[in-house]
């Protein structure tokens, strides 16, 4: 017992870390409150995917805080998810000074009622009924990165279970993360899911990119450098980001397209995000994009403008006011 209440403090650390802002002393307060409702609730003896249900339920917490960027009362909702309106502990979330956990939590009961349903092919009706479900959009959230927990975690289920989780997963809530605007999420629920889908087809996809590590880094390296050159000279405020496109992707595109690996040529993406203010957002956009521009030639079928997109979106959502 000894051992797990060190552990237990070790994950709340973890979950203080992950909170977005500053924490301030009163939420630390909050959060042990939380803590002690939640080892007092779930018995050490019962595990779920391979560890105590405190300690389960302190790892969805940090999920919640660091993948999904929710703030306190969603993390402690989170916490005591499992904690059961007719046990002595519910009473004390009440002293947590925020009604809404206690309504979360109920919300998260009805969608997890929805457990061993088949939505197979339904992806918007699942979509809806969870809305309809939530009065409060924190519910969904929490779902979400309990799928996220789930499928990081996939190998400690037992193997039958595993094909249908992968398979709602991608059905269901890798859609749902794209429609929410967590396309990290989506992109890790793809490539968890396809790993046990399509295991062949990951494999070697897997393979080949860490066969064209260096040259993929070089060839980033190369692209980056006179754009981040012609920035800093203009005296643009911006972080440059890069990452490779995630094998789900590529998978996907090699079958669209009916061609090899070899003839990706996308693998990489590069990101400039812009420091500025809203009043100057989108000439600041324009400006960076000549810059790209100039120094490359752009490929017309594949250019997509969002920036006029968004422009005529505002206008029209402003003109339905």
């Amino acid at each position: 017992m000894a051992d797990l209440a060190a552990q237990i403090r070790s994950r709340q650390s973890l979950v203080l870390k992950a909170l977005p802002g500053p924490v301030t002393e009163a939420d630390k307060k909050s959060l042990n409150l939380a803590t002690e409702i939640a080892t007092a609730s779930y018995a050490a003896d019962r595990k779920y995917l391979g560890e105590p249900l405190p300690l389960y339920y302190m790892e969805l917490a940090r999920v919640t805080a660091a993948d999904i960027g929710l703030s306190l009362p969603a993390v402690m909702s989170a916490l005591l998810s499992d904690v059961a309106e007719e046990s002595p502990e519910w009473q004390r979330i009440e002293t947590l000074n925020d009604p809404s956990v206690m309504e979360v939590i109920r919300g998260l009961t009805r969608v997890t009622a929805l457990k061993g349903r088949d939505f197979t092919g339904q992806a918007e009706n699942f979509r809806k009924l969870l809305l309809s479900l939530a009065d409060d959009g924190r519910v969904i959230l929490i779902a979400l990165a309990e799928r996220l927990l789930l499928m990081r975690r996939l190998d400690r289920l037992p193997e039958k279970q595993r094909l249908p989780v992968a398979s709602e997963t991608y059905f269901l809530f890798a859609p749902l993360a794209h429609r929410l605007g967590y396309y990290n999420i989506k992109s890790e629920m793809e490539d968890l899911a396809m790993q046990l889908m399509e295991p062949a087809e990951y494999n070697e996809i897997e393979a080949r990119l860490k066969q064209t590590t260096t040259s993929r880094n070089r060839l980033i390296k190369e692209f980056s450098q006179p754009v981040i050159e012609k920035l800093d000279s203009m005296g643009i405020r911006y972080e440059l980001k890069s990452r490779t496109k995630s094998i789900h992707s590529i998978w996907q595109k090699m079958k669209r397209q009916g061609v090899a690996f070899e003839e990706v040529y996308d693998l990489f993406a590069i990101r400039i995000i812009i420091d500025t203010d809203a009043a100057h957002e989108k000439s600041s956009c324009w400006q960076v994009f000549s810059v790209v521009t100039d120094l490359y030639q752009p490929d017309p079928s594949r250019m997509r403008d969002w920036m006029t997109a968004e422009a005529v979106g505002c206008a029209q959502r402003t003109r339905r006011r």
